[in-house]
C-alpha cells in the first residue's frame, strides 16, 4: 500500500488557506488535534512577515487574558495557533479588522468549533472564513485523485472502476486512519499508543476546558460506546440508558465530542417524499483508526465471521465523503435516509439542484439485486432528480444492476478522477 506519511500536508488544503488570506480579513483553519494545522499554517506563512502567538504556552496565554488588545497588534500577518483557549481575543480582532480592513490580517487555528464555545463572546460574521482541515484523506495519503464527487455528479452511472484494493487493504485502512503520526507508526503497538494517548488527553484537556463536566469516567465509556455504534444511528435516550445518564446530559456530551472533533454527525434527508422519515441523525468517528482502537480491533479480528467490519467500514465511508465535501467542484450535501419501514439508504448526496446520489456500503465482496432495494425506492420516489444509486463494496468491479444503479469497488472514492 502507497503512503505518504510524516507531516506532508494536502497541497489544497495550502492552497485554500492562502487563498482565504488574499481576500479575507481572519482566517481560521478548524479541526482536529494532531490532524497538520500548525504545519500547514507554518507553509503558507513562510513566504510573509509573521508574527506568530502560540496559546498553547502558558505564558502567552496569560499575555493573550491580561491585554487582548495589545497582544494581537501587528501591521504583519499574525498567527494565532490553539485560538480556543483564548476566545476572547476574537472581540479584540472583530474591532481591530474593523478599523484596518485589509485581508490577511489573522491566521488562527483551533482544535474545537470555536463558534460553539460557551465562552465566545463574539463572532466575526462577514469577516473570518473558516477552512476545516481533517485527518488525511485516503487520496491524500496514496497521492490520488480523490474526486469520487465530482465523477459521479459528472458521469452518474456511466462511472467506471475495478480496483485491486482486497478486504484485508480496507480493513488495514480502517485501523491505519488518517492522522499523520498514526500513519507513520508502522508497529501497530506503537500506533494503539498513540490512539490511546489521544483521546485521554483530548478528555482531560480539551473536553473539559470546554465544560467542566462532573463524571469523566461516564465520558470515556460513552467514547466507546459511539466507536462500536459509527455509522450508526444515534439515539441519546439509548445511551442515556446504558450509561445510567439523563438524555439531555449525553445530548451535552455527543455536543462535546463534536466540538473537539473526535465524533461527526451524519443528519437525517428527507425532502418530504414520505410521512414515515425519520429524522434521527447517525454518528461517525472522525477518525476509524481511533474507533477502532477504542474496541480493540484490529485487521484480523475485522475480518472475522462477526467483526466489527461493516459499522467501522460504513462511519470510514462516510468519513472519507465528508473529507471531499470539503474540495469537490459540485456543492454538496451530505445525509442518510431512513423510514419508519425500515427503507434505510446509508449515504445521501444532494447538490444545489436538488440532484440526489444515492449510496449503500457493504462490506461484501460481492453485490446481489437485493442491495439495490432501497436506491430504488429512492429512485422511484424522485424520478428525473435522482442521478444514480451506487453500492459501495469490497470487490474488484464496476457492475450494472439496472437503469442508474451500480455497483462499485469503495476504492473508487479515492482513485476516480473527475474527468
Amino acid at each position: 500500500m502507497q503512503t505518504r506519511l510524516g507531516t506532508a500536508l494536502p497541497r489544497r488544503a495550502e492552497s485554500a488557506v492562502a487563498d482565504a488570506l488574499a481576500d479575507t480579513r481572519v482566517v481560521l483553519v478548524n479541526g482536529a488535534r494532531q490532524s497538520g494545522k500548525s504545519t500547514l499554517v507554518r507553509l503558507v506563512a513562510k513566504e510573509r512577515d509573521t508574527e506568530w502567538r502560540d496559546l498553547d504556552l502558558a505564558s502567552t496565554r496569560q499575555a493573550a487574558l491580561t491585554d487582548p488588545d495589545g497582544f494581537i497588534e501587528s501591521p504583519d500577518l499574525m498567527v494565532i495557533d490553539e485560538i480556543q483557549r483564548a476566545p476572547d481575543l476574537l472581540l479584540a480582532i472583530k474591532a481591530q479588522v474593523d478599523r484596518d480592513p485589509r485581508p490577511g490580517r489573522y491566521l488562527l487555528t483551533g482544535s474545537a468549533r470555536v463558534l460553539g464555545l460557551r465562552a465566545l463572546p463574539d463572532t466575526l460574521v462577514g469577516r473570518m472564513e473558516t477552512i476545516e482541515l481533517w485527518p488525511f484523506s485516503q487520496g491524500e495519503i496514496d497521492s490520488t485523485p480523490d474526486a469520487f464527487i465530482d465523477a459521479v455528479f459528472e458521469h452518474g452511472p456511466e462511472i467506471r472502476h475495478n480496483s485491486e484494493v482486497t478486504r484485508t487493504d480496507y480493513a488495514e485502512r480502517i485501523v491505519r486512519g488518517g492522522f499523520p503520526e498514526a500513519i507513520a507508526r508502522t508497529n501497530e503497538k506503537r500506533r494503539r499508543a498513540f490512539f490511546d494517548n489521544y483521546v485521554g488527553d483530548l478528555i482531560a484537556r480539551d473536553v473539559r476546558q470546554l465544560s467542566d463536566i462532573e463524571r469523566t469516567t461516564e465520558m470515556r465509556t460513552l467514547v466507546r460506546m459511539l466507536a462500536a455504534r459509527s455509522g450508526q444511528l444515534l439515539v441519546p435516550s439509548s445511551l442515556g440508558n446504558d450509561l445510567g445518564l439523563g438524555a439531555n446530559t449525553v445530548k451535552r456530551y455527543l455536543s462535546l465530542l463534536e466540538e473537539v472533533y473526535l465524533v461527526k454527525r451524519i443528519p437525517a434527508w428527507s425532502r418530504n417524499l414520505s410521512s414515515r422519515a425519520t429524522m434521527t441523525p447517525k454518528v461517525a468517528f472522525v477518525d476509524s483508526g481511533i474507533a477502532a482502537s477504542l474496541i480493540g480491533a484490529d485487521t484480523r479480528s475485522l475480518l472475522r465471521p462477526g467483526g466489527h467490519l461493516g459499522p467501522l467500514l460504513e462511519g470510514f465511508v462516510l468519513m472519507e465523503l465528508a473529507r471531499q465535501i470539503g474540495w469537490s467542484t459540485e456543492d454538496v450535501t451530505l445525509s442518510h435516509y431512513r423510514t419508519k419501514d425500515q427503507v434505510a439508504v446509508d449515504a445521501v448526496l444532494e447538490n444545489r439542484r436538488g440532484q440526489v446520489v444515492g449510496i449503500e456500503i457493504k462490506a461484501a465482496s460481492t453485490v446481489g439485486p437485493d442491495d439495490f432495494r432501497h436506491l430504488r425506492h429512492l429512485a422511484d420516489r424522485l424520478a428525473d432528480d435522482f442521478i444514480t444509486g451506487i453500492v459501495l463494496h469490497t470487490g474488484h468491479q464496476t457492475l450494472p444492476f439496472g437503469p442508474k444503479l451500480r455497483a462499485v469497488p469503495i476504492s473508487a472514492l479515492w482513485q476516480l478522477s473527475a474527468s
